[in-house]
Formats: C-alpha cells, sequence, structure tokens
C-alpha cells in the first residue's frame, strides 16, 4: 500500500528573515553605515582639531575622500567577489576599514585623517554590494526583498547609533569603537556559508559565459551597458540628499535660512532614522505591489518634494521643524535597499556582485564631484540654494529617466549567467 504524498508545508517568512546570511548580513552593514557616517558625526569636532573652521574645500574634505577610496574598493571588490566568493570578500573588505578606523582614532594632521578615510572608503566598499548579492541568492526569489529590506533597514540604523555616540565620546574613541565593531564582526561571519548558486555558476561555467567578474564586461555589449548605467542613475539623488543637503545643514544651508540650533551629527542622524523606516516600508510595498520600479517612482517623488520644501520653505522654522524634514528627506530615500536590490537582480550570477557593488559606490563616489560642481557654483556667485536646486535637478531628472527604461526585476529567476 502506497503512502499518499502531502505538500510539504510553506517555509515560513520569519525562518527566511532569520537565515544566518540575513542576520550577519544586517549587523555588518550596520557596522558599514556606522563606520561610513562617522567623518559626517563628527565632522565639527573633527575638522576642529585640525584648525579648520566651517566647511573645508573639496579636495580636503575628509568625506570626498572617503567617498573616492568607496569608488575604487567597489570596483575592486565587486570583481573580487565574483572570481573569489562573496564571503571571502566580505572578511577582507571588514578587516581593512576596521584597521583604518582604528588609525583614524590616531590622526594628527588633517593630510593623515583624510589618507585614513580614503582607505577606510576602500573597505567599505565591498559589505553593502557583496552583502545583498548573498542574500538574494540564499533566499527564495519571492521574498529576496524582505531580506535585502531587513539588511537595510538594520544597517541604516548604524548611522542614528554613530550620531548618538557622538554626543557622549570624543571624535577619537567614537572611531575606536567603529574599528572594535568591525573586528568583532569578523567572528560573527564565521557562520555563514557561501552562496550555493554562486558555487554552481562557479562549476557549471561554459564557453559562451562571461569570465567571472570581468568588469569591462559591462561595457561590451550595449544592453548590459545601458542596464549598468540605469542602475547608477537612478541613486544619484540619495548622495545628493546626504552629501550636500544635510551634510552640509549646519554649516550652510540652516544658515541660509536663519534656522539656528542645528547640528550635523543630529541631522544626519534623523536622516538615517528616516531612511530606516523607509528601506523597510519600501521592502514591504515592493512585496505586496510585486513591483520595484512602482515603488521606486513613488520614493523619488516624495524625496523630489521633501528637497523642494528643504530649499524653499524652511525661512524662519525651529529646529525641530526643520530636523522633522530631514527625517521626511531619509523616508523618501528609503528606495535605498530596493535600488540595490535592482541592481542586483538585473545580472547574471557570474556579474552580480561586481555589479551590486560597483552601483552604490559609484553613486557614492559621485558626491566627489557634486560637492565640487557645488564648491564652483558658489565661487561664480550662485547662492547655495539655487547651486543645490541645479544639481538636485540634474539627479532626479536622470532618475527618473533611467527609471522608466528600466526592467521590472521582482521575482526574477537569478539563476543564470551572463553571455558573451
Amino acid at each position: 500500500m502506497s503512502t499518499p504524498a502531502f505538500p510539504a508545508e510553506p517555509r515560513s517568512l520569519w525562518k527566511d528573515l532569520l537565515h544566518p546570511a540575513v542576520i550577519v548580513g544586517a549587523l555588518g552593514y550596520f557596522v558599514d553605515i556606522y563606520d561610513l557616517t562617522l567623518v559626517m558625526a563628527v565632522k565639527k569636532e573633527s575638522l576642529a582639531a585640525f584648525h579648520v573652521v566651517g566647511d573645508p574645500v573639496p579636495l580636503a574634505d575628509p568625506l570626498n575622500w572617503q567617498m573616492f577610496g568607496m569608488l575604487l574598493g567597489g570596483l575592486f571588490f565587486g570583481v573580487l567577489a565574483d572570481r573569489m566568493g562573496r564571503l571571502t570578500t566580505l572578511f577582507g573588505s571588514i578587516l581593512l576599514y576596521s584597521l583604518a578606523n582604528i588609525a583614524n582614532g590616531f590622526a594628527t594632521s588633517l593630510e593623515f585623517y583624510s589618507a585614513c578615510r580614503f582607505v577606510a572608503g576602500l573597505g567599505l566598499a565591498g559589505e553593502l554590494g557583496g552583502c545583498i548579492a548573498l542574500v538574494s541568492e540564499v533566499l527564495p526569489k519571492e521574498r529576496r526583498g524582505y531580506g535585502t529590506a531587513m539588511v537595510a533597514a538594520v544597517g541604516v540604523f548604524g548611522a542614528v547609533v554613530a550620531g548618538a555616540v557622538a554626543e557622549y565620546v570624543t571624535w577619537q574613541t567614537n572611531y575606536f569603537i567603529g574599528g572594535a565593531l568591525g573586528l568583532c564582526l569578523l567572528f560573527a561571519r564565521v557562520s555563514v556559508k557561501e552562496s550555493g548558486m554562486y558555487q554552481h555558476a562557479k562549476e557549471s561555467a561554459g564557453e559562451g559565459d562571461v569570465d567571472r567578474g570581468n568588469f569591462f564586461a559591462l561595457f561590451t555589449d550595449a544592453g548590459r551597458f545601458r542596464r549598468y548605467l540605469r542602475c547608477i542613475l537612478i541613486g544619484l539623488p540619495t548622495w545628493f540628499m546626504i552629501g550636500i543637503l544635510v551634510y552640509k545643514s549646519e554649516a550652510v544651508f540652516a544658515k541660509t535660512s536663519g534656522v539656528e540650533g542645528i547640528k550635523a551629527n543630529r541631522a544626519v542622524a534623523m536622516f538615517y532614522l528616516g531612511l530606516t523606516f523607509g528601506d523597510l516600508g519600501s521592502g514591504a510595498l515592493s512585496q505586496w505591489l510585486r513591483s520595484r520600479r512602482v515603488v521606486v517612482a513613488a520614493f523619488l517623488v516624495v524625496s523630489a518634494a521633501c528637497v523642494g520644501a528643504y530649499l524653499f520653505l524652511t525661512a524662519g522654522w525651529t529646529a525641530s521643524a526643520y530636523y522633522t524634514l530631514i527625517f521626511a528627506m531619509g523616508l523618501g530615500m528609503g528606495y535605498w535597499a530596493l535600488f540595490v536590490t535592482i541592481a542586483a537582480e538585473q545580472f547574471g550570477t557570474n556579474l552580480r556582485a561586481t555589479v551590486a557593488t560597483t552601483v552604490p559606490n559609484v553613486v557614492r563616489g559621485s558626491l566627489f564631484g557634486m560637492s565640487f560642481v557645488f564648491a564652483e557654483l558658489g565661487l561664480s556667485g550662485w547662492s547655495p540654494t539655487s547651486a543645490a536646486l541645479a544639481i538636485g535637478v540634474s539627479c532626479f531628472g536622470a532618475a527618473f529617466v533611467a527609471l522608466w527604461g528600466m526592467e521590472e526585476t521582482f521575482g526574477k529567476d537569478l539563476d543564470y549567467q551572463e553571455k558573451k
């Protein structure tokens, strides 16, 4: 007598969200964002130690050197993640930025401080893309949006903690804390296994497949290049808001609007607090609506409205109202998790980590150019509001155009290779 077959019980959502790759990935991104935003949270105190008052010129700004390091590090660690594995890359990047942060605490000159931020940027670049690629490959395709949203939401809260800690300890101690957190994370990563999808792709690669981690393959095929460019362009408004509007809130924009009592570390913390809720909301919405593109478009509209209010409607506001608007801007930027997830979903396993790591870091690195343009427009007689408006219109315009022609990737099967 045969035993009747019963359908397997569906795996619970919470079991997927408690997958070691998701939990450790979320903690890793928390440390990554803590260390990434430290340079903004301790801006005033650290620069004062080197006798710099106000906003430094772009080439002397440690944040710009960190972003430049992330631009280069994104390429290096992205290629490495596709060639040697996601976990190998994550171990290397964590060690590099942790040691650089500890060295930052011993800085005695602006030049050494900026050099440490450059090295830290190289390491910080490898965390998010490798983590998102890994989580996207180990979770069921119908649920990976929840997993990447959880990673991003827990991760960006690191900026809130960094800003809060900056209220109680010296800037040097804050860097030591960031470095120590990274070294602790190395031990937690031991429990995570390599992506089975990556291992399968590595073992089954054929002659017609693009070589794993071949960055230049993104430029040798017109269709592949358009996909890559669209992924970058939809993210440009994010670091315009963080690096221009929020980072310069205390030194430039609050003064322009006549708002008193604004502190950069609190502005950064409020922005990332909004981003925490935004990432959770965008991830849940994309699962509910079964669409990445619709949700990104909605969040871009909210972000653009908040930027408009920030530039033109804040004259005479109280500090509390100003911080609330910054929180709303962070909420609008909550498509950051979707933006990186989309980049990972657009490409095959042999190029996925390269794309997922380079795309967010090209966006972060674009801040170097934005800061230069903002400073040059100021020297040409433009007001801070006009200069920010010109850059913002360019960033948001490019993002909307790129999103218009982008492929919908919700539920897409990722177990495939890019072909030559």
